[in-house]
């Protein structure tokens, strides 16, 4: 059973009666799709990163003492404070409006969010004491990563909706 058909070349099925055909997904189609792929709420990472930015602060603190866990503190702010800005964007009203506002809002959102983490990590001198450039990346990539791993523990299907 052909659950969206897209065009030719990118490992889906294509409905032979034509080329660049699209067939529309009926009511029962779609909500079978959207049972077997549940959404994954941006706020649930931005809750999985400010964790993983606590973990890492916690184990700097503990391994390499204080200031070098408040740079692996600010790098973690660095990567939770923009995606909170995208997350809060991207659940706005405007971004939901149709296709052509969605994509365009998150585009914007998504720009602004680097445009905020490139000046976050400028004032980085400015702002930390005794700044430790490693602990502040460790900071940084580890929180950063954990989107990976809110992809891995979304929630899964739970029972077989395909006839």
């Amino acid at each position: 059973m052909s659950m969206m058909v897209l065009a030719r070349g990118y490992g889906t099925e294509v409905d032979e009666a034509e080329d660049g055909y699209f067939e529309p997904l009926t009511a029962e189609q779609a909500r079978i799709w959207r049972a077997s792929n549940p959404v994954l709420s941006p706020w649930s990472v931005v809750g999985l990163q400010c964790l993983a930015g606590m973990l890492v602060v916690l184990c700097t603190w503990i391994f390499w003492g204080r200031a070098a866990a408040w740079s692996a503190g600010y790098g973690a702010v660095v990567v939770v404070v923009p995606s909170a800005l995208f997350a809060r964007g991207l659940m706005g009203q405007f971004s939901s409006l149709n296709a052509a506002t969605a994509s365009f809002g998150f585009f914007l959102w998504e720009a602004v969010k680097i445009a905020v983490m490139v000046l976050m990590i400028a004032l980085a001198p400015r702002l930390v004491v005794g700044l430790n450039w490693l602990a502040l990346l460790a900071g940084l990539f580890v929180t950063l990563k954990m989107v990976w791993l809110a992809l891995l523990l979304r929630p899964k299907n739970k029972t077989n909706l395909r006839a």
